[in-house]
């Protein structure tokens, strides 16, 4: 068992220590940390610590690879003195170079903004889908346990999914405030004014009368309905953030408790309504619009786009930048319930990635290293973690690439045929393909039939061409000595 409490210390050690972390926070397998000086870091010097599966630079962040534990260390780097997910300290930037804003500066601020505030939100998606997906298995289209006017059915179906994806406006309200490091509550608040009640009664209203604005302050405001939607509270946020430090600024701290956030909500009401929310549904709908004709509209332009995010996804993890794919996947989902291209890609790709580290470990003969790669196979496979397999394998065999890659290609070619489509944010192990049960027998078959082509594909194209003969050879070796050490240990 991991020791996390030592992994912690060794890894904040490494990296300056807690006065040179302005904020930290955690993905599913990575510390994702904002440091005050970059060069202190040594990769090397990290990958050594026993615990960490690897690190790398993205989006401006620090990356350190933990695995499933990540969250266990996460929590004993905080016991140490760093802030959870907190602002940068000012201070901290105190006799420090001012950076300029280069293009490549901005567009990793933004990169980063994003993929904090998404990742924050992915355990209320994931566990809101998981309750529908069992009351679809459930209901009378699959198992007729439960009727569609059941109570049960209703609360899984109906209840506790909105709870979820209605509400998702406050829920990234919330999680941008702890990104940027303004007012959470603020945040929430922001998300809830999108979709008050009678914000939504006057776009149902409009439904039937055919208006298409309202005023606020007297300026017209588009009548959209901002449930379940991402773009405009992501929108929104910055402006609040840099809205209520101005006022923290020019407010008297006697008056601040009161007039900070009210004047802060005055300003962003108009702001939100009248520009930003309404500038973040159009842009919303285009992206849904975009990713439509690549997914949902079949044809050759799904075929191809499957076959290359598939093949090509777990480099995207690598980097972080499958992040801006998985954003747009999941706007897909909340705009339109469903998505036949980036959701669907990615799943398959984590397919072939257990497929890659099933064939090392079928392939090779040491027991220290066959035990490693079952060990990767299983991360994945029940644990939901791939960079087990992409660092542990994939790294130190690099052929082993090829199978990750025809795998993911092949289950993609699949999928896109076959138009397969996901229907929630599902789990990132096996548990994966339930995404593929609202879409009826035939779109699970073929889900599970794209997924198990692209595990299997790997795994031979792994097994038969992933490994050199001088890593053959030394694993021959390897394994030579480990049965002779075994057999002087039981004479």
């Amino acid at each position: 068992m991991a020791d996390n409490a030592k992994i912690a210390q060794q890894v904040l050690a490494a990296v300056g220590g807690k006065d040179n972390i302005t904020s930290i926070a955690h993905c599913m397998t990575r510390l994702r940390i904002n440091l005050k000086d970059e060069s202190i870091p040594n990769d090397d010097e990290i990958k050594a610590i026993k615990g960490v599966l690897g690190c790398q630079w993205s989006g401006g962040q620090y990356q350190v690879i933990i695995g499933q534990n990540v969250p266990k260390v996460y929590d004993e780097i905080v016991k140490l003195g760093v802030s959870a997910g907190g602002a940068i300290d000012e201070n901290l930037d105190a006799g420090l170079e001012k950076q300029p804003w280069t293009a490549k500066r901005v567009g990793n601020a933004i990169l980063n903004y994003l993929s904090k505030t998404m990742v924050t939100a992915i355990p209320v998606m994931m566990g809101a889908a998981m309750f529908r997906t069992i009351a679809v298995i459930a209901g009378p289209g699959m198992l007729n346990i439960w009727a569609a006017d059941s109570e049960i059915y209703n609360l899984f179906y109906n209840w506790i999914y909105d709870a979820g994806y209605y509400f998702m406006p406050i829920y990234l309200g919330y999680a941008a405030a702890a990104q940027l490091g303004c007012s959470k509550m603020l945040g929430m608040m922001m998300g809830g004014v999108l979709i008050a009640p009678d914000l939504i009664a006057l776009v149902t209203a409009a439904a039937d009368t055919g208006a298409t604005t309202t005023s606020v302050y007297g300026l017209p405001a588009m009548l959209n309905n901002y449930s379940s939607t991402v773009l405009p509270i992501l929108l929104c946020m910055p402006v609040l953030w840099q809205v209520e430090k101005f006022f923290k600024r020019v407010v008297p701290d006697m008056l601040s408790t009161v007039f900070v956030p009210f004047l802060t909500m005055f300003v962003m009401v108009p702001v939100s309504l009248v520009v930003l929310a309404p500038i973040g549904s159009v842009l919303g709908n285009a992206i849904g619009n975009f990713m439509f004709s690549f997914g949902n509209a079949g044809g050759i332009a799904t075929v191809i786009a499957l076959t290359i995010i598939a093949a090509l996804w777990e480099f995207l993890v690598m980097t972080g930048m499958h992040q801006v794919l998985l954003t747009l996947g999941i706007m897909q989902l909340l705009s339109v319930g469903s998505d036949s291209c980036v959701m669907v890609a990615g799943g398959i790709a984590q397919f072939a990635t257990w497929g890659m580290a099933f064939g090392a470990f079928l392939r090779l003969k040491d027991p220290d290293e066959r035990g490693a790669n079952l060990g990767y196979f299983l991360s994945g496979f029940l644990g939901g973690v791939t960079e087990p397999a992409l660092y542990g394998c994939g790294f130190k065999y690099t052929h082993c690439f090829a199978g990750m890659i025809g795998g993911g290609a092949i289950g993609g070619l699949i999928a896109g045929i076959f138009h397969v489509t996901t229907y929630v944010l599902g789990a990132t192990n096996i548990l994966g393909i339930v995404g593929f049960v609202a879409g009826g027998t035939f779109n699970l078959v073929m889900g599970c039939v794209a997924s198990f082509a692209a595990f299997v594909a790997a795994a031979i194209i792994s097994y038969t061409f992933g490994f050199t003969k001088e890593q053959l050879a030394a694993d021959a070796e390897a394994a030579a000595e480990a049965k002779a050490k075994k057999a002087a240990l039981s004479a």
